[in-house]
């Protein structure tokens, strides 16, 4: 079995678990209680990640592996390969995945200036900052959608609805789907796969 440090919440855990769905792995990972958070560091976690951030992943073999993009292409290629494409395909693949995990990023950076650090605190300019981030890379998602597949065929496309739903999750106001018709589209597709619907964020 895999062990995997784990929060129902992380958009990474879930990166991670739509792609063991998808590789047919999901029923061979352990889900491991956790607590992650950027200030209040939990010590399970630091025994495979010495970051302490989920998700943390620990092979048969005790090898620890983190983070997301390092563990959904180890289980890739422990699977067989499917979601990481090989030749000319693979730069546009993993710079999805790039873009998806940086709106992810700015989005949490975003969220974390407002729950973890203390009122007095913040910094408007910051946030704001984060949230151009978003919109940047929104556009960019736009520009893309008319050529996206519709299920999660590869790791860019993963990548891409898990920060879409993560907008969802935590910024529902936000209603990225106004003005972002062809991204709308194709991830009212994405999200009805079953990788997906199994793996939906529970607060």
């Amino acid at each position: 079995m895999f062990k995997l440090y784990f929060a129902p919440t992380s958009a990474y855990v879930r990166k991670v678990m739509i792609s063991a769905h998808c590789l047919g792995l999901a029923g061979q990972i352990e889900l491991l209680d956790s607590a992650a958070h950027p200030v209040q560091r939990d010590e399970r976690i630091a025994r495979l990640n010495p970051l302490a951030k989920v998700p943390a992943l620990q092979t048969p073999e005790g090898l620890a592996l983190y983070d997301s993009r390092v563990i959904c292409e180890y289980l890739d290629a422990y699977a067989g390969g499917g979601l990481f494409p090989t030749g000319s395909a693979r730069w546009p693949c993993l710079a999805r995945q790039a873009l998806g995990d940086g709106l992810l990023d700015a989005a949490l950076l975003a969220r974390y200036e407002s729950t973890a650090r203390p009122a007095d605190k913040h910094w408007p300019g910051w946030v704001e900052a984060q949230w151009l981030k978003v919109r940047a890379a929104l556009a960019e998602i736009e520009r893309q959608a008319p050529t996206f597949s519709p299920g999660p065929s590869d790791i860019g496309l993963i990548a891409l609805g898990c920060a879409l739903g993560y907008l969802d999750f935590r910024f529902a106001e936000l209603n990225w789907r106004a003005g972002h018709p062809a991204t709308a589209a194709w991830f009212a597709q994405l999200e009805q796969h079953p990788a997906l619907r199994a793996t939906r964020p529970v607060a």
